[in-house]
């Protein structure tokens, strides 16, 4: 069927061997006009016919990439391969979106951001800076992604999350919510960051860790293995926290945790734990005694509020005094 909507001109351009060719509209398309010329494009196949779909500017769409519905690529912005960019989408400054990657929905993708592989970019989400999103990543809702930022993997960046600056999201990992991670800082694995949480500088959250509510982790501070940390708590400096911890509520964990004690600041006694005791209050024990010690050896310290506090937090304690123990004998050996 004959293309009614633009004409391939004489104005030509040779991009890795291929031919592409400036495009002319035949009839009012949006806000253009009969008659204006746009970007370039390998063959009719790559534009559609259909809908408000343009390539304006010296954008290039070729190979079997393909633009339609109402979407716009301009500037100096390149679609390629088997990409797709549909719906209200657009791409434009020196943007690429190749292999099979799909942008769609009124998503932006735009500066020198990269999209790629499988990757997905939809909703309202916009991927901008010298974001690059790629393998089978998705990106979508209100999401943003960019700066120096990677989403890669099996990823998925969604809601309202933002991921920026140097930051990497990546495996099967999941930052969704109003969640934001940044610096330098990495989500990998089976990890999840969602909420208001934040997770920046130089800070790693990986395995099936979990970081949620309005949650901190920062510095240089690991969370991983089953790990949690949620509501305003806070990790920082070199702790790290990990196998089947809780940290949650106000608690603080700072310092060096794999190497010097570890100090929960926040809660109604602060609690630090060395290699081998665990203080609370004014109440110095060995962890050993402290996971022996009957309600009633509790109840002595403090009355009520000792035991309420230690029904609270005693998993937790316990959890971080134990992971805290094997991480210094292992740095000892």
């Amino acid at each position: 069927m004959t293309n009614r909507k633009f004409e391939l001109t004489s104005d030509t351009t040779v991009v890795l061997g291929r031919t592409l060719h400036r495009i002319r509209s035949l009839i009012s398309v949006g806000s253009v006009s009969v008659g204006d010329v746009g970007g370039f494009v390998e063959s009719e196949k790559n534009l559609s016919d259909c809908g408000n779909a343009w390539v304006y500017g010296d954008a290039q769409v070729y190979g079997d990439a393909w633009v339609y519905d109402n979407a716009q690529v301009y500037g100096n912005a390149r679609v390629y391969g088997d990409a797709l960019v549909s719906g209200n989408a657009q791409v434009y400054g020196n943007a690429r979106v190749y292999g099979d990657a799909w942008v769609s929905g009124n998503a932006r993708v735009y500066g020198d951001a990269w999209v790629s592989g499988n990757a997905q970019v939809y909703g309202d989400a916009w991927v901008y800076d010298n974001a690059q999103v790629y393998g089978d990543a998705w990106v979508y809702d209100n999401a943003l992604v960019y700066g120096n930022a990677r989403v890669y993997g099996d990823a998925w960046v969604y809601d309202n999350a933002q991921v920026y600056d140097n930051a990497q999201v990546y495996d099967n990992a999941l930052v969704y919510g109003d969640a934001q991670v940044y610096d330098n800082a990495q989500v990998y694995g089976d990890a999840w960051v969602y909420g208001d949480a934040w997770v920046y500088g130089d800070a790693w959250v990986y395995g099936d860790a979990r970081v949620s509510g309005n949650a901190q982790v920062y510095d240089n501070a690991q969370v991983y293995g089953d790990a949690w940390v949620s509501g305003n708590a806070l990790v920082s400096g070199n702790a790290w926290v990990y196998g089947d911890a809780l940290v949650y509520g106000d608690a603080r964990v700072l310092g060096n945790a794999s190497k010097s004690p570890v100090v929960i600041t926040g809660l109604y006694y602060p609690v630090t734990i060395t290699d081998a005791h665990i203080k609370i209050g004014c109440e110095f024990h060995l962890i050993s005694e402290w996971s022996a010690f009957t309600d009633s050896r509790i109840r002595s310290m403090d009355g009520d509020a000792a035991i309420g506090f230690w029904n609270c937090h005693k998993t937790v304690i316990m959890a971080l005094a134990e992971s805290h123990a094997v991480t210094t004998k292992k740095d000892a050996t």
